[in-house]
């Protein structure tokens, strides 16, 4: 049994041996082969052919796979072979198309800020570790070479050991990765880089050829390299430049990424993903500089020779302006580090250690917006909890003009949300609710993963709570701002405040709701959660407000002894309502009520029920109530057969009732609605709508009622007529005119308006004595007809000449 086990033990050394040398014997051949295969004539196939959105065209895989056999890795270096489950993510990145190739810079530096996070965190407890000089810099560098098309991105970090190297980019050690992978190949989002740990791999997007150059405190440098073919090699680095410590990633990048061989684009994406990374980033950027240099040959015998001609006396004293024109000034293209991070993360900081000039900064960073004006408020907090996070709210100083054209179509927030002062996307509407998008700021968790997709997102168990808390500082803001302003406060109050405090915050909230008014409106909509805390922050003017605007708070302070309704109205315009006839008695009897101008309003009060256990009261529809009056059952009787009569006169108008008001001072009649159906102003903006159906609408409309005023001497003197004769044409035409004139004023819109046109003049003509039955003379034809010969006539008469004379008098 022994002999058998010291023959295969002998056979399997031969193998062993044998295989390296034909590896190398069929390396050469296929080297060979390749190059012989290069003379030879090739036919494209698929000629005019589109290629599949999902397949790689031809001449980027040509392309590719020339620039990749031009390159090989090193034959002295130690070759290793891919975890399986890498070849495969590599192969997925390497062959699909994908438009956003920007992630993989977002990838490396923040690889890299990790790598200088850990030697920082080392540095606590030992000094000696950063070492001295260049080396106790903390910082990342990025440095082009246009020429070689290499991209390279360097760190001072704790660097990477030999066995550092194998684990962490030839292996990925981290659990789930398969499901990365085979999430990969269905969604193809490439969001979801470096959820699994797998964010280096990321720079085969750009890249065909990656090397790696890294120098640990423990180890030697070393260099991993690999064309992503499936192997990698690292040797031992004995040519390059020591790094002292850190890691240097070399991109060679694809013709299609060239790209990313321009300054401006690398800024670009430095300052969307990175830039408020803790470490600071430096571009190796160019620069045009203007240098004196030596003048030429020519120019300088010019000037020997003028000088010559000058008198001997003022050459000594002109000396040194000769010697300053023989220089001359020119651009020149010199290179420096540049910082490209320059502002700071102050969401880290303490609120307390944050000075106002320093929120205006970076609200303008933040919102790339290049005036003064400070944002009218911000909210910095830090939430603790179940879920940890940072955030910084503003409010702008102007409501961007198309803030509501878009309100339900556009997915794109001005929240942008970090994770680790990473940037991870603007678009995600989860955050806040859509009437808090007027909003500016970030969220930055360190809960959330990395690079989490959208989908990923709204997944999350920690999602809900970061909304529900950022809503909650948002209003606390919103109210604050508020309670600051010296107009809103009350009179004891604004006599305590400086002076100087109380003139820069005066009108704050006056500002603040005329531009973004509407989208707190729109929040007691669409809000219920919150919708007692929105109506809080509610500014209108009322009848007796003097054109300020006043709260709802305010308004229940001043509410009449015994008023138990909210009284409001609504319309088109405030002066409009103020000459409403629904105001009448309520202005003698020193009722103040609300004016709602805003077309929103309308669709407000629908949902806005109660505030305070006071109920809302549309002044415009039934159900109003001013108190008691002894006299009204008498009025109701006295005109109980009036009422009756003027139901039946107006049956084809769809009357529902005809009653005796207690709204009216002055006027005549008006027309009000059921308490649960559309006001008239509500019915003209539904009519107003674009894709409106009039046959949907007519179940809306509230049922009409006419409310007579039992006091006015019309309405007295119909009754009076009624009474005579019920059947008088002439004072169911009165009666008829009165209501579409009562409709009219009420604010509704004619169904029939030549009716309305024929009923005037008619009352025109009694009041003029004109015979009812007279008729409008016609047009006598004949004279038409005689004009016409007449006039041809004159065309076919003989054309007499003038003299001579008078044609020159002319």
């Amino acid at each position: 049994m022994s002999k058998w086990k010291t023959t295969s033990l002998l056979l399997l050394l031969c193998i062993l041996l044998i295989l390296p040398y034909q590896g190398r014997r069929t390396q050469v051949n296929a080297e060979a082969d390749t190059d012989a295969a290069q003379d030879l004539p090739k036919v494209e196939e698929k000629i005019g052919g589109v290629p599949s959105g999902l397949s790689t065209d031809s001449e980027v895989v040509k392309r590719e796979s020339e620039s990749i056999s031009g390159r090989s890795l090193r034959a002295e270096a130690e070759k290793f072979q891919f975890q399986a489950e890498v070849s495969r993510l590599m192969d997925i990145i390497i062959n699909s198309l994908y438009s956003n190739k920007d992630i993989f810079l977002r990838e490396l530096i923040s690889n890299a800020s990790d790598a200088l996070d850990k030697i920082r965190f080392l540095s606590l407890t030992d000094k000696e570790v950063l070492g001295e000089g260049e080396n106790a810099k903390l910082e990342i560098q990025i440095k082009l070479d246009k020429e070689k098309k290499i991209l390279s991105i360097r760190d001072r970090g704790i660097g990477m050991t030999k066995e550092d190297l194998i684990k962490n980019l030839g292996t990925i050690a981290k659990s789930g990765t398969s499901s990365f992978v085979e999430k990969m190949q269905t969604s193809g989002d490439l969001n979801l880089i470096g959820q699994f740990g797998v964010g280096f791999y990321s720079v085969y997007l750009v890249a065909d050829y990656v090397e790696v150059i890294s120098k640990h405190n423990d180890d030697k440098q070393y260099v991993w390299e690999s064309k992503a073919d499936g192997n990698f090699a690292i040797s031992e680095d004995t040519w390059n430049e020591s790094l002292g410590r850190g890691t240097e990633i070399r991109l060679h990048l694809r013709d299609e990424a060239q790209e990313y061989l321009d300054e401006f684009k690398l800024k670009e994406l430095v300052k969307r993903y990175s830039e408020f990374i803790n470490f600071p980033i430096y571009l190796w950027a160019s620069k045009q500089v203007d240098e004196e240099v030596p003048a030429d040959e020519e120019e300088s015998t010019e000037d020997e020779d003028s000088s010559d001609s000058k008198p001997s006396e003022e050459e000594e004293e002109d000396t040194e302006k000769e010697e300053e024109t023989k220089t001359k000034k020119i651009q020149q293209t010199v290179h420096d580090w540049e910082l490209l991070n320059d502002m700071k993360a102050i969401w880290l900081r303490s609120p307390r250690e944050v000075t106002e000039e320093e929120y205006a900064k970076f609200y303008h960073s933040l919102a790339k917006d290049f005036s003064e004006d400070k944002p009218m408020a911000w909210s910095h907090f830090n939430a603790e909890g179940d879920v940890e996070f940072k955030a910084v709210l503003f409010v702008p100083p102007k409501a961007p003009h198309d803030l509501y054209e878009s309100y339900y179509n556009s997915k794109k927030s001005n929240l942008k949300l970090y994770v680790r002062r990473v940037f991870i996307s603007d678009e995600f509407d989860e955050l806040l609710p859509k009437y808090l998008n007027f909003l500016l700021g970030l969220v930055d968790s360190d809960t959330l993963p990395l690079n989490v997709s959208r989908e990923m997102l709204q997944q999350h168990s920690s999602l809900k709570t970061i909304k529900k808390k950022l809503i909650r500082k948002a209003l606390d803001m919103i109210r604050k701002l508020a309670e600051e302003d010296p107009d809103e406060a009350n009179d004891d109050k604004k006599d305590s405040e400086e002076s100087g405090e109380v003139d820069e915050k005066k009108g704050q909230y006056t500002k603040f709701w005329n531009e973004f008014g509407k989208s707190i409106k729109l929040g007691i909509i669409e809000d219920a959660t919150n919708r007692n805390r929105l109506a809080k922050l509610l500014r209108f003017e009322t009848s007796t407000s003097d054109g300020k605007l006043t709260s709802l708070d305010k308004y229940i302070s001043r509410m009449k002894p015994g008023q138990k309704d909210i009284l409001y109205i609504t319309g088109t315009s405030k002066e409009q309502l103020e000459k409403s006839p629904f105001l009448e008695r309520l202005k003698k009897k020193n009722y103040e009520v609300i004016f709602f101008t805003d077309p929103v309003d309308e669709y407000l009060m629908q949902y806005l029920m109660d505030y305070e256990d006071k109920k809302f009261q549309n002044v415009s529809k039934e159900g109003l109530k001013l108190g008691k009056d002894s006299k009204d059952k008498e009025l109701k009787d006295s005109f109980k057969e009036l009422t009756k009569w003027w139901k039946s006169a107006l049956a084809s108008e769809n009357v529902d009732d005809v009653k005796v008001s207690n709204r009216l001072a002055d006027s005549p009649c008006i027309v009000v609605t059921s308490k649960f159906g559309w006001s008239a102003n509500m019915e003209r903006i539904m009519q107003s709508q674009t894709l409106s159906d009039s046959n949907r609408q007519a179940y809306m409309r509230g049922k009409r009622v006419l409310e007579i005023n039992p006091r006015h001497p019309i309405i007295k003197e119909l009754r009076e007529r009624v009474v005579k004769d019920p059947e008088d044409a002439s004072v169911k035409q009165t009666a008829q005119l009165m209501y579409q004139t009562a409709l009219m004023e009420s604010g509704f819109i004619l169904s029939d308006p030549k009716d309305f046109a024929s009923r005037i003049y008619s009352s025109v003509k009694s009041s003029l004595n004109v015979d009812p039955e007279a008729t409008v003379e016609e047009e006598v034809e004949v004279e038409e007809a005689e004009t016409e010969d007449t006039s041809k006539e004159t065309e076919s008469s003989p054309k007499i000449d003038e003299p001579e004379d008078l044609k020159d008098e002319l």
